[in-house]
């Protein structure tokens, strides 16, 4: 066997083992693609989960809870039966979901004045988060008497929402509710809690 035999042989135990690298590195990078898929499929699977039955989470379309929540707002929820006055609920409606303020709670009496102040039984509410008062869309007749089992909800912007004042939406009963809005999560620079 000459020098010319040995280094022909070398390269080719070279080349091979070369190769047999090749291999095993492209086996582990399909490896850990099919991890890193599966993994993500599982992630967002749990997200959806999450997102439909403990935290939904909406955009704020139009402006009928402004200044407090603005149009594009994101917003999440949380589901709960345990609601107070003042807390922004989401429920359905006719197939949407609506966002408005609990303003009287079931068996609780409501009466809204002309100029737009709002009395819950006969006391005053103190309403920081409306920026003008106004009697807005309403057809009840007042004094008005929340049904058992039931809330009186109001948008913000009380000129601009269709809400408890009028019968069309009425009084939304505590199944229709889907949650209260705690954490705004869009625009970044408005990022927090809500309430």
């Amino acid at each position: 066997m000459d020098k010319q035999d040995s280094v022909a042989e070398l390269l080719s135990i070279e080349e091979i083992e070369k190769e047999r690298k090749r291999i095993r590195r492209n086996k582990y990078y399909k490896r850990a693609f099919r991890r890193t898929i599966a993994a993500l499929v599982v992630v967002a699977a749990v997200a959806v989960l999450i997102a439909t039955l403990l935290l939904p989470i909406l955009q704020i379309s139009g402006d009928s809870m402004s200044p407090t929540l603005q149009n594009n707002d994101i917003v999440v929820l949380i589901k709960t039966k345990n609601l107070e006055r003042n807390d922004l609920v989401g429920f359905y409606y006719q197939g949407k979901i609506l966002l408005k303020r609990v303003i009287a709670l079931s068996d609780e009496t409501v009466v809204i004045d002309k100029d737009g102040n709002v009395y819950v039984n006969n006391k005053l509410l103190d309403e920081p988060y409306v920026s003008q008062l106004c009697l807005g869309d309403c057809d009840l007749e007042f004094p008005y008497k929340v049904p058992a089992g039931e809330y009186f909800v109001m948008g913000d912007k009380r000129s601009n929402s269709v809400d408890s004042r009028s019968s069309s939406i009425g009084t939304v009963a505590r199944e229709e509710i889907i949650g209260k809005v705690f954490f705004r999560a869009f625009p970044i620079r408005s990022l927090g809690f809500i309430g």
